[in-house]
């Protein structure tokens, strides 16, 4: 029951996931930004389509630290500012970059076709892997590492390609054995992700 109490907590500061269920009123100024979930999450394990037609799985990316983030390439604001900062982190880590990579898992597969959604990585950080699924593949993996997200149904008469999708904010963090091992708030600035990987990287 603890363990339980304390993943919500982490959920709550961490993500704020679906506007208006978890609303940003509810982190308290300067709550901790970085939690440490070893031993409170599955190791990273998935198989998912990446561009190219190619399938990747979390062998072709074990050994090295890896920051999975879910989101779609649609996304106005919470994606492309997490991107732009994971891609700030990689640079202050320096060589040390070459030991990270960044995994951006599609919600939306219906739009974010595997070219299309690396061709958006690609856009903030060329070792940054988009990777996407069905709809029973993303709902899986979700739910493995507990995240939410809801796509909106389009209008009656709508044009059925345009639709808002909310979900979960939070980056998880893998060693390079593919052990969870943190979880960062959307709260979580680029000196306090870069001072919580160093350690991992050693």
């Amino acid at each position: 029951m603890a363990s339980r109490r304390r993943w919500a907590a982490w959920i709550l500061a961490a993500a704020g996931l679906l506007p208006g269920v978890f609303p940003a009123a509810a982190l308290a100024q300067g709550a901790q930004a970085v939690y440490d979930v070893a031993g409170h999450l599955p190791d990273l394990r998935f198989s998912l389509s990446g561009a190219q037609g190619r399938t990747v799985t979390d062998a072709d990316v074990r050994g090295r630290t890896v920051l999975l983030f879910f989101g779609y390439a649609n996304c106005p604001d919470v994606c492309p500012t997490t991107m732009a900062q994971l891609t700030e982190v990689l640079g202050q880590l320096g060589e040390d970059a070459a030991k990270v990579r960044i995994l951006f898992v599609s919600v939306d597969p219906h739009r974010d076709t595997p070219d299309r959604l690396q061709a958006y990585v690609n856009a903030f950080n060329h070792s940054a892997i988009g990777l996407t699924g069905t709809d029973t593949q993303i709902a899986d993996l979700a739910r493995r590492y507990r995240v939410s997200y809801q796509i909106e149904k389009p209008r009656p008469g709508a044009d059925p390609a345009i639709y808002n999708v909310a979900h979960s904010r939070g980056v998880f963090v893998f060693d390079a054995s593919g052990r969870a091992r943190l979880l960062l708030a959307d709260s979580a600035n680029t000196a306090q992700i870069v001072q919580s990987l160093r350690p991992l990287l050693k």
